[in-house]
């Protein structure tokens, strides 16, 4: 097959994939102009990536990248129903708390593998997002979505990631701290999506536990409404959980915007939490910019601030992190980061500095 039609191909088959309504990090959605749903399975982002998530993995971000016409790219399919993806990412991590002894570990940060079957013209999908290490085996989602036929609107019910705010990778970052929303905090529930031109909006009811088993008659509701451009992007996100310990309610504003090589991430949330006496109000904020300087590499440097009580004076904390991700080769990622942390004279935890190097294999 020539190398214009093999090319042609393999864009058709991305293409495809990204105009359905449908764990890389939002600062390429920005860089590409698209929703994070173009690149993953699942119409919120994150977890096991589409076809075109698969062929922008092996063309577009290494720095020897594949010809189409030379490789077979690897696109996710195992046949017409089935698809599988995982990642794996390994550290080496050197932490300095003051007046304590440095600490170096070697360690496995996360090991997963996904699966979806996809039936009757991909309108029903049975998908698993499944834990293997750390910690052993868990499951982190596991749903059965369905499409109306036009495809504008879905209905997932399962185990699954709330759509609140950015879908960070970092899950140690102050805005998923706060709002207790992350990667490792999935809930039992159901959830309603809507996805039309530039906009798109999801509603979710569930448990509240953080996929742990119900303990109250209360519910948690999580709504978000995202309207994006090729330059830049805007959102919201609210959640309420009305749990047995109290209260607490949380909104977030997030944004992306693209400037040359530059991709910029921005968030903040707000929180009233009523689980504690006396009540808190605190908020938590990231600024984020992406410098892909040149193929293959990207420069992370992130500003956060965190406000654990607006009733507490001189009690903030922040995070400086800076982060050289380099992609030499398809499925294959380092990244070298050093993080510092700021807070109350007191706590030597909270003034730590960590530097770490990880290797990130993903299919």
């Amino acid at each position: 097959m020539k190398r214009a039609t093999m090319l042609m191909l393999v864009l058709l088959a991305a293409g495809w994939e990204a105009r359905q309504p449908a764990r890389a990090e939002p600062y390429l959605a920005v860089r590409t102009g698209l929703p994070c749903a173009s690149c993953h399975v699942n119409p919120t982002g994150g977890g096991m990536r589409s076809a075109f998530g698969d062929s922008y993995a092996q063309t577009q971000m290494p720095q020897f990248r594949f010809d189409p016409a030379q490789e077979k790219l690897w696109l996710g399919q195992v046949n017409d129903f089935l698809r599988a993806g995982g990642d794996l990412r390994y550290d080496a991590s050197f932490t300095d708390v003051p007046h304590q002894k440095r600490s170096d570990a070697f360690g496995i940060e996360d090991f997963r593998v996904f699966g979806a079957a996809s039936f009757l013209k991909d309108r029903v999908t049975l998908y698993v997002d499944q834990l293997l290490a750390p910690g052993g085996a868990l499951t982190r989602e596991a749903y059965v979505l369905l499409w109306t036929p036009a495809r504008q609107f879905y209905l997932k019910a399962g185990k699954l990631y709330l759509p609140y705010g950015l879908r960070l990778q970092d899950d140690g970052a102050f805005v998923r701290q706060a709002s207790g929303i992350d990667y490792a905090t999935p809930d039992n529930g159901v959830e309603l999506g809507w996805q039309h031109g530039a906009w798109s909006a999801q509603l979710a009811a569930s448990n509240g536990a953080g996929g742990g088993n119900e303990t109250d008659q209360g519910k948690q509701g999580t709504a978000s409404l995202v309207y994006v451009r090729p330059l830049w992007r805007l959102g919201g996100s609210f959640n309420f959980n009305d749990a047995g310990s109290g209260k607490r309610q949380q909104q977030a504003l997030f944004a992306g915007l693209e400037t040359g090589p530059i991709a910029w991430l921005a968030e903040g949330d707000y929180l009233i939490d009523g689980s504690v006496n006396p009540r808190r109000k605190l908020w938590a904020g990231l600024v984020e910019a992406n410098w892909g300087f040149l193929r293959g590499h990207n420069l992370k440097f992130t500003a956060e601030h965190f406000d654990p009580d607006l009733e507490v004076a001189h009690d903030q904390q922040n995070r400086f992190s800076l982060v050289w991700e380099y992609t030499p080769l398809p499925f294959v990622q380092t990244r070298l980061g050093v993080r510092r942390y700021g807070g109350i004279p007191q706590n030597d935890l909270q003034n730590r500095k960590l530097v770490f190097l990880e290797l990130h294999g993903f299919f």
